[in-house]
């Protein structure tokens, strides 16, 4: 059933977007949540239907890129109904007793939920492979879709929970027929490793990228002014300006820091007094 080995890589992948989730879930619970990804499984569709039981539940599927194969987002219908009542400004809290059938407002929330997911599942996925996902309708959101019960699922399960409360599950279901064609990038045990580079070439790089011209500029001021005032300006007319004794200094749209403005060999010029500290983000 598993063509795909250890299932390594995938599992890097589902840590990677339990990060991205937690965002997309907090927001909708409006909770501070953990989010976490448990350890793959790859079982048979029918086995994983018999473990869910005959609890209500919703599916949501997912096209992946051009394939006719679909991805399926699998909630309990508890969490599901909390969100809900979250999104439309209650505790977050479920029904009791549970109903037996979706409103049309899970509905849609489910589908919104799925156009959410949608993003970070996307960039979850681009270290390995480009894959477009793409929350489909559904007709019955309480249907499981239509896959043979041999039909083998890699099963990628999310837990989460507020504080140390009980946790909830999501589920995302991959198709096993719908990841082989990604099947080298599954199976490959190392991505995105730091590769040696020849330290002639890394020199020629450095050099290049010393030369390059960017451009440095000091904002003396920025007055603000109405439209009607702009409209009466004629030659002649004084803005009046104000600025103090420190200007920023600014490269490209970055700002280098602050100086003092004064005079050097008969030019005007800034003196640097403060630089901003740089960050690996900052080279990103």
């Amino acid at each position: 059933m598993n063509p795909f080995g250890d299932l390594v890589t995938l599992q890097h992948l589902s840590a990677r977007l339990a990060k991205s989730l937690k965002g997309v879930f907090e927001g909708v619970l409006r909770r501070e949540l953990r989010c976490w990804a448990e350890p793959l499984v790859v079982q048979r569709f029918a086995d994983y239907k018999a473990e869910r039981g005959d609890a209500l539940a919703a599916w949501q599927p997912l096209a992946m890129g051009t394939a006719k194969a679909r991805a399926q987002i699998v909630i309990d219908a508890k969490p599901l109904l909390e969100m809900l009542d979250a999104f439309f400004g209650g505790d977050g809290e479920a029904p009791n007793p549970m109903p037996t059938e979706f409103t049309p407002a899970a509905d849609a929330l489910l589908a919104r939920l799925g156009a959410m997911l949608a993003v970070p599942m996307e960039a979850a996925w681009e270290p390995l492979t480009r894959i477009t996902f793409r929350a489909e309708a559904s007709a019955n959101i309480a249907a499981a879709p239509d896959l043979s019960g041999e039909d083998p699922v890699v099963v990628t399960r999310f837990g989460l929970a507020v504080g140390e409360g009980k946790p909830q599950h999501i589920d995302i279901l991959y198709p096993v027929a719908a990841l082989k064609p990604h099947t080298n990038s599954l199976v490959a045990k190392v991505h995105g490793a730091e590769v040696e580079i020849e330290p002639e070439w890394r020199s020629g790089l450095t050099r290049a990228v010393m030369g390059v011209q960017l451009s440095v500029r000091s904002v003396l001021a920025e007055p603000v002014v109405p439209l009607a005032m702009l409209l009466d300006l004629k030659a002649g007319d004084i803005i009046p300006i104000d600025f103090g004794p420190e200007v920023p200094v600014m490269v490209a749209d970055r700002r280098l820091g602050t100086g003092l403005v004064g005079t050097a060999n008969g030019r005007a010029a800034v003196r640097l007094t403060q630089l901003e500290p740089l960050t690996e983000e900052d080279f990103r």
